[in-house]
């Protein structure tokens, strides 16, 4: 009525209200009446928002990725931007120009242009592998670039939620790395039985050394009974060696013992030699028959042979003597009379 409104904000919106050039009233969530001809109202959105964005940029390999994600951010510095950009609101609290896009929109000019220089750099593969890298250089971007910080925007994060090649660079990739995945797998496989195969070899290695160990031990068992026997027989010809030099030995003193009892026995037979031919000495110059008249044998056999050797020594001077058998037969058989 007569031009007067009424208008009321929330406290998320950011209100400057200009009359006549100058700012009447400013603040978050005003309600106030005002003078609709000569008045201007402002309201800045003081909430954060999600940008969603989708650009193209071209790899080093000249190949096309898309690049999607979204960035958040919010208007720290509402009268900033009230000077850069429109935000006026009619009398019905819609705006007049959209200009939230515009400021959408150099937002992600923004983020592009903080993204190609990195994107340039790198290979397709590399750069759809590389969504942390392109997040960290979109930040580093807008925090620093001086457009953003004239708008009086804080950056509070950037997202990448996706980084695709083009359908038929996606295809190949992906025969790419389906060959490779398959190469990969046959490799597997092969390594597999490879090792299969090698464990095999190992496990026949390992019998065959346990043979070898076995045969090795009961060569060295065979090696020792034979040590053992050739021990044993050492000290079996080392005792025969010693029984036969104490039989030596005893043969030794056997032979000394009777060379020193010939040589005794000799010296005493020499001895009794000596004796006998010293005893006998004086009856070697004697007659035989005064020897035997001193043996005073009264045997008349004995008689008898002394005659006929007597008889005998004389013959040439006998000469006939007649002896019959009867007498010589009675001769014999006398026996002599034994002494009283």
């Amino acid at each position: 009525m007569f031009g007067i409104q009424h208008i009321k904000f929330d406290s998320m919106t950011y209100v400057l209200h200009f009359k006549s050039g100058s700012i009447k009233k400013e603040g978050r969530g005003l309600s106030f009446f005002y003078f609709a001809p000569n008045s201007s109202i402002v309201a800045i959105p003081m909430g954060s928002n999600d940008l969603p964005f989708i650009f193209s940029e071209s790899t080093n390999d000249y190949q096309q990725v898309n690049i999607q994600g979204q960035i958040s951010y919010k208007i720290s510095k509402p009268k900033e931007l009230a000077d850069v950009l429109d935000f006026t609101v009619t009398d019905s609290g819609a705006y007049k120009k959209n200009d939230i896009e515009k400021l959408n929109q150099r937002i992600i000019n923004e983020a592009q242009t903080a993204t190609s220089a990195y994107i340039h750099s790198i290979k397709l593969k590399d750069a759809i592998r590389s969504a942390k890298a392109i997040e960290n250089k979109i930040l580093e971007g807008l925090q620093s670039s001086a457009a953003i910080g004239m708008l009086g925007i804080e950056i509070l994060g950037a997202n990448i939620l996706g980084i695709s090649a083009t359908p038929e660079m996606a295809r190949a990739l992906e025969t790419e790395t389906r060959e490779k995945l398959q190469q990969e797998a046959d490799q597997a496989i092969y390594e597999r039985r490879n090792f299969a195969v090698e464990q095999e070899r190992i496990i026949k290695e390992t019998e065959l050394n346990t043979e070898i160990a076995v045969e090795e031990k009961q060569k060295q068992i065979a090696e020792k009974k034979m040590e053992s026997r050739v021990q044993q027989a050492d000290n079996e010809r080392k005792l025969r060696e010693m029984q036969l030099e104490a039989d030596i030995s005893v043969e030794n003193q056997r032979k000394q013992f009777i060379e020193q009892k010939t040589a005794n026995d000799k010296k005493e037979a020499e001895t009794q030699g000596y004796v006998l031919e010293t005893t006998l000495k004086p009856y070697k110059e004697m007659d035989w028959k005064i020897l035997t008249a001193l043996g005073n044998n009264s045997d008349p056999r004995f008689s008898i042979a002394l005659a006929f050797r007597e008889l005998a020594e004389n013959a040439d001077k006998v000469g006939n003597l007649n002896i019959s058998p009867d007498l010589l037969s009675s001769l014999l058989s006398e026996k002599p009379e034994r002494r009283k």
